[in-house]
């Protein structure tokens, strides 16, 4: 994947809100509903999604800079040449005199890092390189014996990571994911699914000594969407309206996950108020969520000589206070 920062546009020292508002105006060009025709729209998507996933968040963005995780926001591989290697090129030891060491545990992916000193330091030599490897098997002091081989004998679980989008959440979809072994498998994401669930699959994990493999576990993010918010089933949107519009009434097409539909907005509506679309949110287990889309008037870019005048006419005959009750 390119770097994150290509991706979204911004430079390395851009604050929070430029890559936000990068991130924001990027999705609304590329979003694959306004690129319906491009085949390659849903992958540069998804590429804006990742870079923003790891720039949105102020951790991952400081790992990254300091390059302990990649583009994809994996741990980058440090490595050792062996048990006596020092400091130099290749060796176990990081920036001042850090261990690193990766390892496909019980819980997932693990990044254990400790002070360098003489030999492993402070991870306590071999025996706790064994621990940290092998769990249990390493306490039992016995490598190569019986406690060895029967935890050895059920396979290691694997973690994930996954983003897809608001609408593929909505309805469900069909994801290929590369896991941290290099193996790619495909997951079936059912339709309804939240934010920050796990997916187990069954035995697609790392195979242990006696055939039997652990588990796949997937934690599943939704990238922000440019239009809707999330609250429980519910979406939430922000309308934009004419002057016209909120004081003579219209009808406007409202944006939903399923497809634009058509909204009548009453004569003398203020911005602010929220109109409740029945069944237009997101999938839940006791039925669909609404759409709440709240009203915002929006004035033509540029000044408008009659528009000021017929304000300043309004201003003298028709006096009016929204905030009088505010004190």
């Amino acid at each position: 994947m390119r770097d994150p920062y290509d991706v979204l546009g911004v430079s390395k020292s851009a604050s929070a809100a430029e890559i936000k508002s990068a991130f924001r105006r990027q999705a609304k060009k590329l979003h694959p509903d306004a690129n319906k025709h491009d085949p390659r729209a849903a992958a540069r998507f998804a590429e804006l999604n990742a870079a923003y996933e790891i720039l949105g968040e102020a951790d991952k963005r400081k790992a990254f800079d300091r390059g302990e995780i990649d583009a994809e926001g994996k741990p980058r591989f440090q490595g050792f040449e062996g048990f006596g290697a020092g400091r130099g090129p290749g060796g176990g030891f990081g920036r001042e005199g850090m261990f690193e060491t990766f390892n496909f545990g019980r819980d997932g992916f693990q990044h254990a890092r400790g002070r360098a000193g003489g030999g492993f330091g402070g991870f306590g030599g071999f025996e706790d390189i064994l621990k940290e490897a092998f769990g249990a098997a390493a306490r039992s002091g016995r490598p190569g014996g019986s406690h060895f081989e029967e935890d050895l004998g059920v396979g290691q679980d694997i973690t994930a990571a996954l983003t897809i989008t608001l609408p593929e959440a909505a309805r469900g979809t069909n994801k290929r994911v590369k896991l941290p072994t290099g193996r790619e498998v495909d997951v079936k994401i059912p339709a309804g699914l939240n934010d920050g669930q796990t997916i187990r699959l069954k035995g697609q994990g790392v195979p242990g000594a006696g055939g039997r493999a652990g588990d796949l576990l997937i934690a599943v993010s939704i990238a922000p969407h440019p239009l809707f918010t999330r609250a429980g089933g519910d979406l939430r949107l922000e309308l934009p309206i004419t002057l016209y519009e909120a004081v003579l009434g219209a009808k406007v097409r409202v944006p939903t996950l399923e497809g634009a539909v058509e909204l009548a907005i009453p004569p003398g509506t203020s911005s602010g108020r929220t109109f409740r679309l029945k069944g237009k949110g997101f999938p839940a287990k006791d039925g669909k969520g609404d759409l709440l889309a709240a009203v915002r008037i929006v004035l033509p870019e540029g000044s408008d000589m009659e528009l000021e005048e017929l304000m300043r006419k309004w201003r003298k005959t028709k006096p009016h206070d929204p905030r009088k009750d505010m004190g």
